[in-house]
């Protein structure tokens, strides 16, 4: 029980307050003897509710020992400003983009596929490998396909490019 009060009296008396953020959470850090050896503690009090997304990004490195020292306010002030006019770019490039975007708009015709219009299907056949050469060889392949049927497939593939036949799976005994 005395071990538990003295670590509580030493946590309220020996910390000092090393800085204020601007939500007005108080970082204290403190030195803790852990087996033998003294190591700095840190800690934060929140200011009303413990919300630790409130915390700023150079604290957080600071409570993780990320940085050495904490972060001074002049830091905080700078950084912030850094902030702003970063947030302010780029509400000016989307705004920059969606001009762009309606000016190309009027320049372009607008492609609408609805009911009447259906969608050009030899450019979307295209796009695969060797569909154009199968519209233009047509029936050819078809008597190609029933000679392939009578020859006896083996478990092994055989060939390779043009002359590649895949071989039957048989499952084991």
């Amino acid at each position: 029980m005395s071990r538990l009060f003295a670590k509580l009296l030493g946590f309220f008396s020996s910390r000092t307050l090393v800085g204020v953020d601007k939500a007005g959470n108080r970082y204290f850090t403190r030195k803790e003897e852990v087996d033998g050896i003294m190591k700095e503690k840190r800690r934060v009090l929140f200011k009303g509710e413990e919300d630790p997304t409130s915390i700023p990004v150079e604290w957080i490195c600071w409570l993780n020992g990320q940085r050495k020292s904490a972060p001074t306010p002049e830091e905080m002030a700078e950084l912030e400003a850094k902030r702003e006019r970063i947030r302010q770019n780029v509400a000016m490039l989307k705004k920059e983009e969606e001009e762009q975007k309606l000016a190309n708009a009027a320049h372009q015709p607008s492609r609408i596929i609805g009911k009447d219009a259906s969608p050009n299907l030899k450019s979307f056949i295209k796009q695969f490998p060797g569909a154009s050469d199968n519209q233009n060889r047509g029936s050819e392949e078809a008597s190609v396909a029933v000679g392939d049927e009578s020859e006896e497939r083996t478990s092994e593939p055989t060939g390779s490019g043009e002359s590649f036949k895949p071989g039957t799976w048989q499952p084991p005994a």
